[in-house]
C-alpha cells in the first residue's frame, strides 16, 4: 500500500517542482525586466542632464552614451545596476541641477559635485542621501527645508557658494548627520537651536557667513563635536558656558565676531582642545589661568580684545603650544617666566599691550621661535640674548619700547631672518659689528636708536634686502659705495644722521623707489645716475651741504611724488624739466640760493599739493600757468623778489601771510597784500590818451561782438528741440574743466535713459552707454531715487565732485562731471571697453586670453590706484567697495578702477562711518564689530581681489582658513599640504621662471592683505611698492610650494 502511495506521489511531486521552477524563472525574468527598465530610465535622467549643461561640459563627459550609465565616467552602480553614486569633483561642469531628475534615482546614496561652476538653486526633492557635497560652486538661493528629510544624510557639505536665507530649522531631523559644512556663504539670520539635536555631529562649520544674535547653549548637546567653526559672522552675546560640556571637541573658532563678555574659565575642562581661536571679538577681563590645564593646545588664539590683567603663568603649563597671540589687548604686568617652558612655540606675538619691565631670561629657552613680535608695549632692558640660538627665527619686531644696550649677537649671523623691526627703542653700539650675513633679509628697520659706526657691511651678501632704514642714529663716515651691491634695494633711509661726503655713484645701479638722504652732512652735486633714477617716487636730500645747480636730469624721474631739495646751496634756475614730473605732489625748493623766474611749466604739475619756493632769490611773475594746478592746497613763496598778482586759486587766496611775505611787489586777494587795481591805479592814470582809446574802442568792439554771439547762440537755440521739458535753468551741472559735455546730449544719446542702452546696475544705480554726436563714448550712472541719495548739503557735494574730478590716474576710471535734474541725477565717467574684471573671469574665452603676466599688470594697477587714492589724494580716498565687479578692463586688460567715492558723494554727512560698505566676500572681517571704514578695509579688499584673479575665481574658502592654517593642526580646511599650483585658474597653464617668482610673490602679499587685524596689514602704498620690486627667487620650486610657505601670519612690512 505505501509503495502505491509512492508511486503515486512521484509523478506529483515532479509536477509540482516543475511548476514552481516557471514560476520562478518568470518572476527572475520579470525581476531583470525591471532592472533593465530602471537602468534606462536612470540612463535618460543622465543624458537629460547632460544636454543642459553647456558645451564644454557635454564634451567632457563624453562617455555618457547609450543605455548602461554603470561604466560612464563618475556614476557607480550596484550589483543589480542602479546608479548609486554620482561624483564629477573638479570637472569644470558648467549648468544647474534643475535637470537632474532626482525621483528616476531611487538608490542613489552619494551626490558630490565639489569644486565646479554650477549655479541656480538647490532642488527641493533630492532622494535620500547619505553624502550630499556641492561646495566650491556658485549655487544660490535658501537651503530647502526639505533637507531634513534625509534622515540617513552623513556629510552635508554646501560650503563655498552664494547660498542666502536662514539656516531651516529642519536640520534638526538629521540624526545621522556627522558633517556639516556651510562656511563661505551668505547665511544670515540666527543659528537655529535645533542644531543642538545633531548628537551625531563630529564638525560644525559655519564660519565666513553673515549669522547674528547668540551662539545657541543648546550646542552644548553635541557631545560628538569635535570641531566647531564660527568666525566671522556677526555673532553677539557671551560665550555660553553649555560648551565646557563638548569633551570631544578639538578645535574652537569664535574670531570675528563681536562677542562679548569674559573668556569663560570652564573652557580650561576641554582637555582635548588643541586649538582656540577668540581672536577679534570685543571680550573682556582677564585670561583665565585654568587654559593653562589644556595640555594638548597647539594654538591659542586671543588678539584684538579688550582683555586686561596679566598674562597667567599656567600658561607655561602648555608644553605643545607652538602659536601664542595675545597682540592688541590691553595687558599690563611683566612677561612671566614661564612661558620660558613653551619650548615647542614657533610663534610667539605679544605686540601692542602695556607690558613693561625686562624680558626675562628664560625666554633664551624658546630655540624655535620662527617669528617672534613684542612690539608697541612698554618693555626696556636688553633684548633677548639668544633670540635667534635655534637658527630659525624668520619675524622679529620689537619696535616701540624701551629697549636698551647692543642688538643681541646671535642676530648677527641669523640667516634665516627675512624681516627685523627694531625701530623707535635705545639701542646702541657699532652698526658693522651688529649685523653680519643676512642673505634673506628682504626689510630692516633700525630708525630711532643710539646706534653709531660706519655702514661698512658685506652689502654683496644683502642680496635679498628691499628695504632697509636706520635714520635718527649716530651713522658716521660716508656712504658705501658697496651698498650698490645691494641689487633688490628699492627703499634706502639713512637721514637724520652724521653722514658725510658725496653720494655715491653706484646707488644708480639700484632699482630705488625711495631714497631719504637728508639731515646729514652731505656735499658735492647730486649723481647724475642718482638724478636718473626712473623708479625713483620719493627723494628727500634736504639740510645738507649740496651745491652746484639742480641737474634737469630728475625730470627723468616720471613716477617721483615727493621731493625735496631744501636746506642746501643749490644755484642757478628752477629747471624747465621739473614740469615733466607729472605723479608730483610735493615739492620743496626752499632755503636755497636760486634766482631767475618761477619756470612756467610747473603749472604743468596736474597732481602737485604741497608747493614751497621760499627763502631764495627768484624774482619777475608768479607764472599764470599756476592757475592751472586745481590741486595745490599749500603753497609758500615768501622771501622772493616776486612781484605782480598771485594766481586766483584757492591755494595762494587761503594763503597765510607768512606764505607770501617779504617779496618785491605782490598784489591780489590774499591776507596783507594789496589789491592788484589799487596797486596798479597811479600807473593807469599816468596811461596817455591812446591808450585810453585804444582800450575804451577794444571794449565797445568785445561788447558788441558778444552781443552777436548772444544773438546768435539764442535764435539757434530756440531752433532746436528740446528732449526734456523742466527749463534748463532746473538743471545744476559740474562738468570737467576743458570738457564740451552738454546735458541735453547725454539726454540724447540715451533717448532719456532708455533700456536699451543699459550696461549694469549696482547698489546706487544704473549705468548706461551713451554715443555722443562727437563719437565719444561714456558711461552714465544715474542714482536710484532712495531716502538715502539725498544731496541736500549741495554745496559740500559739489565740493566732492570738484575733487573726484580733479583725479587723474592711468588705473582710476575718469569722473567727467555730474549733474542734477529734477528728473534726472547722474554722474558721467569714462567707458572701459571689456567691463568688469567678474565679467572677464567668468568668461571662459577672455579669461584664458588674461594670461599670468596680464594678470599680475592687472593687480599692480589696481594696487598703484589704491595708493593712489590713500596716499596722494588730500583728503585721503577710500573707495570702500573694492571687487571684481568694480574693477573695469580696457582692450589691453589693463584694470581701472571705478565707483570711487560714490558711498561718500551720496551720503556726504557719513564721513568714515556707514551703515554698510562693500560687497559681501570683500568686507573686512573688523566691520562685524565696528562700522569705521578706513583705508585698511579696502586693502583687505584688495587682497580677496587678487586672489580671485589668481585663482579665477572668489577665493572664499581660502580667506575662510587663514587663521586655522597658522596652526600645526590638522584640523584647518585648506590644510598644510595645498600646493600653491593647485589653486591657481587651471585655464591657464602654470606659470614658469621669473612669473612663478612673482606670481607666489604676490599670493603671499594677497595673505599680507588679508590679516585680520587691521594692524597689521600693510598700507597701499606698502602693496604698491613691493609689487614693483624685483621678485627675489624662490626658496624652492614653484611645482612644490605650498600655501604655508607664503602665508603670512602678522604683517612686519613696516
Amino acid at each position: 500500500m505505501a509503495s502505491q502511495i509512492l508511486l503515486l506521489s512521484i509523478p506529483l511531486l515532479f509536477f509540482s517542482l516543475l511548476a514552481y521552477a516557471s514560476f520562478f524563472t518568470s518572476f527572475a525574468y520579470s525581476a531583470v525586466r525591471a532592472e533593465v527598465a530602471n537602468g534606462r530610465k536612470e540612463a535618460e535622467a543622465l543624458l537629460e542632464w547632460k544636454v543642459s549643461l553647456d558645451n564644454r561640459s557635454q564634451t567632457l563627459l563624453s562617455s555618457w552614451a547609450g543605455d548602461s550609465p554603470c561604466n560612464w565616467v563618475g556614476i557607480s552602480c550596484d550589483k543589480s545596476g542602479s546608479v548609486t553614486n554620482i561624483s564629477l569633483p573638479n570637472s569644470s561642469l558648467r549648468g544647474t541641477l534643475n535637470s537632474l531628475r532626482f525621483p528616476s534615482f531611487p538608490n542613489l546614496i552619494n551626490l558630490i559635485l565639489h569644486n565646479n561652476s554650477l549655479y541656480g538653486s538647490i532642488p527641493s526633492h533630492i532622494g535620500n542621501l547619505i553624502r550630499l557635497d556641492l561646495s566650491l560652486n556658485t549655487i544660490s538661493g535658501n537651503i530647502p527645508p526639505e533637507v531634513g528629510k534625509l534622515v540617513s544624510l552623513y556629510l552635508l557639505d554646501l560650503s563655498n557658494n552664494n547660498l542666502s536665507g536662514g539656516l531651516p530649522t529642519s536640520i534638526g531631523n538629521l540624526s545621522n548627520l556627522s558633517f556639516l559644512y556651510l562656511y563661505g556663504n551668505e547665511l544670515s539670520g540666527f543659528i537655529p537651536r535645533e542644531v543642538g539635536m545633531l548628537e551625531h555631529l563630529s564638525a560644525l562649520q559655519l564660519l565666513h557667513n553673515n549669522f547674528e544674535g547668540p551662539i545657541p547653549a543648546s550646542i552644548g548637546n553635541m557631545k560628538s563635536l569635535t570641531s566647531l567653526l564660527l568666525s566671522f559672522n556677526y555673532l553677539t552675546g557671551t560665550i555660553p558656558a553649555s560648551l565646557e560640556n563638548l569633551g570631544n571637541l578639538t578645535t574652537l573658532d569664535l574670531s570675528s565676531n563681536h562677542l562679548t563678555g569674559t573668556i569663560p574659565a570652564s573652557l580650561g575642562n576641554l582637555e582635548n582642545l588643541t586649538v582656540l581661536y577668540l581672536s577679534s571679538n570685543n571680550l573682556t577681563g582677564t585670561i583665565p589661568s585654568s587654559l593653562g590645564n589644556l595640555e594638548n593646545l597647539t594654538g591659542l588664539y586671543l588678539s584684538s580684545n579688550n582683555l586686561t590683567g596679566t598674562i597667567p603663568a599656567s600658561l607655561g603649563n602648555l608644553e605643545n603650544l607652538t602659536a601664542l597671540y595675545l597682540s592688541s589687548n590691553n595687558l599690563t604686568g611683566t612677561i612671566p617666566a614661564s612661558l620660558g617652558n613653551l619650548r615647542s612655540l614657533s610663534r610667539l606675538d605679544l605686540g601692542n599691550n602695556n607690558f613693561f619691565g625686562p624680558i626675562p631670561p628664560e625666554m633664551n629657552n624658546l630655540t624655535h621661535l620662527y617669528l617672534l613680535q613684542i612690539d608697541s608695549n612698554r618693555l626696556s632692558g636688553n633684548l633677548p640674548r639668544d633670540v635667534c640660538l635655534g637658527g630659525l627665527l624668520s619675524y622679529f619686531a620689537a619696535f616701540e619700547n624701551y629697549f636698551t644696550g647692543p642688538i643681541p649677537k646671535s642676530l648677527r649671523n641669523c640667516s634665516s631672518l627675512l624681516r627685523l623691526r627694531l625701530e623707535r627703542n635705545q639701542l646702541g653700539g657699532n652698526i658693522s659689528e651688529a649685523l653680519g650675513t643676512h642673505p634673506h633679509l628682504n626689510y630692516m628697520d633700525l630708525s630711532d636708536n643710539e646706534l653709531y659706526g660706519e655702514l661698512s657691511l658685506k652689502w654683496e651678501q644683502f642680496n635679498n634686502l628691499t628695504t632697509f632704514k636706520i635714520s635718527g642714529n649716530k651713522i658716521s663716515g660716508e656712504i658705501p659705495a658697496a651698498l650698490g651691491k645691494a641689487t633688490h634695494l628699492q627703499a634706502l633711509d639713512l637721514s637724520s644722521n652724521q653722514l658725510v661726503g658725496r653720494i655715491p655713484n653706484e646707488l644708480g645701479n639700484l632699482k630705488l623707489i625711495k631714497l631719504e638722504l637728508n639731515d646729514n652732512k652731505l656735499s658735492g652735486d647730486i649723481p647724475f645716475d642718482v638724478a636718473s633714477l626712473s623708479d625713483l617716487e620719493r627723494l628727500d636730500l634736504a639740510a645738507n651741504n649740496f651745491t652746484a645747480t639742480i641737474l634737469k636730469q630728475l625730470g627723468k624721474c616720471s613716477k617721483l611724488i615727493f621731493l625735496n631739495i631744501s636746506k642746501n646751496r643749490f644755484a642757478g634756475s628752477i629747471p624747465a624739466e621739473i614740469g615733466s614730473l607729472q605723479s608730483l605732489e610735493s615739492l620743496d625748493l626752499s632755503w636755497n640760493s636760486l634766482m631767475g623766474g618761477i619756470a612756467p611749466e610747473l603749472g604743468q604739475l596736474q597732481r602737485l599739493e604741497f608747493l614751497n619756493l621760499s627763502y631764495n632769490m627768484l624774482s619777475g611773475l608768479i607764472p599764470t600757468s599756476f592757475s592751472r594746478l586745481p590741486g595745490l592746497t599749500k603753497v609758500d613763496v615768501s622771501y622772493n623778489k616776486l612781484e605782480g598778482p598771485i594766481p586766483d586759486i584757492k591755494a595762494f587766496r587761503e594763503a597765510p601771510f607768512e606764505a607770501i611775505r617779504n617779496n618785491t611787489n605782490l598784489c591780489g586777494n590774499a591776507t596783507g597784500l594789496e589789491a592788484c587795481s589799487a596797486l596798479m591805479k597811479n600807473k593807469t592814470e599816468r596811461k596817455k590818451g591812446p591808450e585810453v582809446v585804444f582800450l575804451t574802442v577794444f571794449s565797445l568792439l568785445g561788447s558788441l561782438l558778444g552781443l552777436i554771439v548772444g544773438f546768435l547762440i539764442f535764435f539757434q537755440s530756440r531752433r532746436k528741440k528740446r528732449l526734456v521739458e523742466t527749463p534748463q535753468r532746473d538743471v545744476s551741472v559740474r562738468w570737467c574743466p576743458g570738457g564740451d559735455l552738454r546735458y541735453e546730449d547725454i539726454i540724447e544719446a540715451t533717448e532719456e535713459f532708455d533700456s536699451k542702452y543699459c550696461i549694469g546696475t549696482g547698489g546706487y544705480g544704473v549705468v548706461y552707454k551713451a554715443v555722443l554726436p562727437s563719437e565719444q563714448v561714456l558711461a552714465v550712472k544715474t542714482f536710484h531715487q532712495t531716502p538715502e541719495v539725498e544731496m541736500s548739503n549741495f554745496k559740500a557735494f559739489r565740493s566732492e565732485i570738484d575733487v573726484l574730478m580733479g583725479i587723474r590716474h592711468r588705473n582710476i576710471v575718469k569722473l567727467y562731471g555730474f549733474c542734477s535734474h529734477a528728473k534726472h541725477s547722474f554722474l558721467v565717467y569714462e567707458f572701459v571697453e571689456r567691463g568688469s574684471l567678474r565679467k572677464v573671469l567668468n568668461d571662459e574665452e577672455q579669461a584664458a586670453k588674461m594670461d599670468w603676466d596680464k594678470r599680475m599688470n592687472l593687480i599692480e594697477g589696481v594696487a598703484n590706484a589704491l595708493s593712489y587714492m590713500h596716499h596722494d589724494c588730500s583728503p585721503p580716498i577710500i573707495h570702500r567697495d573694492i571687487s571684481s565687479n568694480n574693477v573695469l578692463l580696457d582692450s589691453e586688460y589693463e584694470a581701472h578702477v571705478s565707483d570711487f567715492g560714490t558711498a561718500r558723494l551720496l551720503m556726504p554727512d557719513a564721513s568714515n562711518w556707514t551703515s554698510f560698505a562693500g560687497t559681501f566676500g570683500y568686507t573686512a572681517p573688523e566691520l562685524a564689530y565696528t562700522m569705521k571704514v578706513d583705508e585698511k578695509c579696502d586693502v583687505y579688499s584688495f587682497g580677496v581681489l587678487t586672489l580671485e584673479v589668481m585663482m579665477g575665481k572668489h577665493p572664499g574658502d581660502f580667506i575662510s582658513s587663514l587663521m586655522l592654517s597658522a596652526s600645526t593642526s590638522s584640523s584647518s580646511p585648506i590644510g598644510h599640504n595645498t600646493v600653491l599650483k593647485d589653486v591657481l585658474d587651471q585655464r591657464l597653464p602654470p606659470p614658469e621662471n621669473e612669473l612663478a617668482d612673482g606670481v607666489a610673490h604676490v599670493a603671499k602679499l594677497a595673505f599680507a592683505c588679508l590679516q585680520t587685524d587691521p594692524h597689521y596689514r600693510p598700507t597701499m602704498r606698502q602693496v604698491s611698492t613691493e609689487l614693483t620690486t624685483r621678485w627675489p627667487p624662490l626658496p624652492k620650486l614653484f611645482s612644490t610650494m605650498e600655501l604655508e610657505d607664503i602665508m603670512v601670519h602678522r604683517n612686519v612690512i613696516g
